[in-house]
């Protein structure tokens, strides 16, 4: 997959998540969004013939930060994640916050901080080339559980997200589409979109392969816990006297029992 100068390569690592390569031709630049762990990435890096010169971090848990101190051995990469998360993600080097930006050879990714899942997620925005990389913030067809944060975060954090251009690609760290379109049927089912995205999430996944990236167009249209302020949703779900923060609140509780 091409975004502008960089070539973007999926990763599987540990049971559902992805790990991206994030590589620049021009300059042999190459970022690991999130290494969960260090032997996938340096398979595919010998097998592509790339050389890592950074790891970003999206947030400090475990299955996104693990392969982060081997890589840094290995490759002499820098780790780039959230100054707020500075004791918590391994071998940080360059600390970021809410607007910085990080060069990744000729292409630039500006941050945006995303509490909710963890009070100290940040996502990495390359806009040239259309993409993000949402870490456990924003799913296709999902969002993160509430682990540190609260739900007026998350949803003021997703209410940012979903405002960037529709063709941007959504590159989510876990592969949860197929669970996450069936709890989404449950309770937006009349969503014609929804139901196309599920159909077509179905196919790939019984093809074997990945349905991410995703859209943000896509999201908008059918990701409910980024309509939680959609009459058509609402009604369907029976929230419609809650708020939006309410409304997104009681959707997270439902996934949470689904």
């Amino acid at each position: 997959m091409s975004m502008a100068d960089l070539d973007v390569h999926l990763v599987p690592a540990l049971d559902d998540n992805y790990v991206f390569l994030s590589h620049d031709a021009a300059t042999g630049a190459c970022a690991a969004v999130d290494p969960s762990q260090s032997a996938p990435v340096e398979a595919a890096l010998d097998r592509l013939g790339w050389k890592l010169t950074h790891i970003l971090n999206t947030h400090a848990h475990g299955d996104h930060t693990g392969g982060n101190l081997d890589l840094k051995r290995k490759y002499g990469c820098k780790v780039v994640g959230a100054g707020k998360d500075a004791g918590a993600i391994p071998g940080l080097d360059i600390p970021v916050g809410e607007g910085d930006t990080v060069q990744i050879g000729a292409s630039a990714a500006r941050l945006m901080e995303t509490p909710g899942h963890t009070s100290g997620h940040v996502v990495y925005w390359f806009e040239d080339g259309q993409a993000l990389f949402s870490g456990d913030a924003l799913f296709s067809l999902g969002c993160g559980r509430l682990f540190g944060g609260s739900a007026a975060q998350m949803w003021a954090s997703l209410s940012r997200l979903r405002q960037l251009p529709g063709e941007t690609k959504v590159y989510c760290a876990h592969e949860y589409t197929l669970a996450n379109a069936k709890f989404a049927l449950s309770v937006d089912p009349h969503n014609q979109a929804l139901q196309r995205r599920a159909g077509a999430v179905r196919a790939l996944r019984a093809a074997g392969k990945p349905a991410i990236p995703s859209t943000m167009a896509e999201e908008r249209a059918a990701n409910p816990f980024l309509r939680a302020d959609n009459e058509d949703l609402r009604k369907a779900a029976g929230i419609e006297n809650l708020s939006a923060v309410e409304a997104f609140a009681e959707i997270r509780r439902r996934k949470d029992r689904f």
